[in-house]
């Protein structure tokens, strides 16, 4: 089949034109503007992709593709998009498209939640596949080895991230009510997406939905630590429930019953403990990571899996590129050591986690945040507070004025300047940065002073950054030669 994606230049429409490529059919692909990573991939893929061109869709009296999907950013308007409506073409969203191709006759794992759902997704289907199952994949990252966000299935089973935001111009209802689960992990459940969600309670609507599909043979790993997991949850029979996690206050844990073999599971630093199993070391931090890997880890089980598959598979998992990222670590000249973590940090939950995460596993170090508001939560002053009190966590704030501001109004926005000073008034050392080019500026004047303690420098945004990180890489590695 000749299949053309409109919006092929983000990673989850690149991803999906991979894969359709690697089943066999004919693929081409158009976007506004097409930039690396996801420029470079497609040449690799030998997909042929360009800006966005009516006679694409339509010219002679024929269309060049049999189907056409249209990503969730494209809104009437687009002259491909119009050029499919003015000649009523076969037209799909990326979900459609993915239910239709890869999804419809498999037993699907979707993992769903405000937080956590790349990483979980590929933990899944990391055990899984560890455990040769040959599960499909569609994840919103890439991992730490380098493997993509996709796999093909077999004939069985295919992980799937369920993100919670629109699906297309002609559907705005969330893209995981396109995927049919039978199996379910739900992380956390807080608002957020304030562009296209009213409030909480539209939030959480979506994810009842989401609950509604999960059939009688269906199981649900939910997160007994989010308030907001355990309200959306009262609408699932409790016998499909496979709970982990406290509802007191959100850890782990000591002793979790499931009815899966598993008497237990704890944690200790970097260590997983499977009461009656066995035990492993595990390359990632955090409370939160470890609640990730149970949620993937209780889904695995139900579906045969053995607990020492499960440890293996957790003890070899290669991480995820933009999760904890370690960047850099290196001595300097005062034998003071410093390391640079990227993170995909951006509401003020998953902010605070990762912080918490990086004090858990660096504790004598001093601890630098960087944050750039980029994404539409991160825009809005509706969690002004929430993130005052995630930066408060760190020993050093430098952040920058909100990415694009024109998108949301001044009296809706983000006062990031205004952050800073309520950081310092409380004894913090905070600095305000207009972009992200003047924050690397007032980092390496600081930095350049000297480093005299051990020092961890975490920078969180879900975007680019304006392209310093490569900048204080080369920072950090001058700094080492002195």
């Amino acid at each position: 089949m000749r299949i053309h994606l409109i919006g092929v230049g983000g990673a989850a429409m690149g991803n999906l034109a991979a894969m359709l490529k690697e089943a066999g059919h004919t693929i081409t692909g158009s976007d506004q503007a097409l930039y690396p990573p996801m420029s470079d991939r497609l040449k690799e893929w030998n997909i042929e992709a360009g800006p966005f061109d009516r006679s694409r869709i339509y010219s002679d009296g024929r269309a060049h593709a049999d189907l056409y999907i249209v990503g969730n950013v494209i809104s009437r308007g687009n002259i491909e998009l119009e050029e499919v409506l003015d000649h009523n073409l076969p037209l799909t969203s990326m979900s459609g498209a993915l239910y239709d191709f890869f999804l419809k006759g498999r037993r699907v794992q979707v993992i769903a939640g405000t937080h956590g759902k790349t990483t979980t997704s590929f933990l899944l289907h990391h055990i899984l596949h560890h455990a040769g199952r040959k599960p499909g994949l569609f994840a919103g990252g890439i991992r730490a080895d380098g493997h993509p966000g996709y796999a093909l299935p077999g004939a069985e089973l295919f992980v799937i991230e369920g993100d919670e935001y629109d699906t297309a111009f002609f559907d705005k209802g969330p893209k995981f009510l396109h995927y049919r689960p039978t199996d379910l992990v739900l992380t956390h459940v807080e608002f957020d997406h304030a562009d296209i969600y009213e409030n909480f309670e539209a939030y959480k609507r979506a994810f009842r939905l989401l609950l509604r599909w999960i059939p009688s043979t269906g199981n649900v790993a939910a997160f007994a630590g989010s308030s907001g997991v355990r309200e959306v949850m009262k609408s699932l029979p409790a016998g499909q429930s496979l709970w982990y996690g406290s509802a007191a206050d959100g850890d782990l844990l000591d002793q979790v019953g499931t009815p899966t073999g598993f008497s237990g599971f704890r944690r200790e630093a970097r260590r997983i403990y499977l009461d009656g199993i066995g035990d492993a070391d595990v390359p990632f931090i955090g409370a939160h990571n470890t609640a990730n890997a149970l949620g993937a880890a209780l889904i695995a089980r139900q579906l045969g899996v053995s607990g020492e598959k499960i440890l293996e598979a957790l003890s070899n998992f290669p991480g995820v590129l933009r999760r904890q990222q370690i960047r850099r670590q290196v001595g300097t000249p005062t034998g003071k050591e410093i390391v640079f973590m990227e993170d995909f940090a951006h509401h003020p939950t998953a902010v605070q986690v990762t912080v918490d995460a990086a004090r858990q596993a660096y504790p004598h170090h001093h601890i630098i945040g960087l944050f750039e508001p980029r994404s539409a939560t991160s825009h809005r002053n509706t969690f002004q507070k929430e993130y005052e009190q995630a930066f408060s966590a760190l020993d050093e704030a430098f952040l920058t004025d909100v990415f694009n501001p024109g998108k949301v109004a001044s009296d809706e926005r983000l006062d990031v300047a205004g952050l800073v000073e309520s950081l310092k008034q409380s004894g913090r050392s905070a600095h305000f940065a207009a972009s992200p080019d003047q924050l690397f500026e007032q980092l390496k004047d600081h930095l350049q002073k000297g480093v005299g303690v051990p020092t961890l420098i975490l920078a969180m945004s879900n975007g680019g950054f304006g392209g310093i990180y490569s900048k204080i890489d080369a920072l950090i590695d001058a700094l080492q030669k002195g």
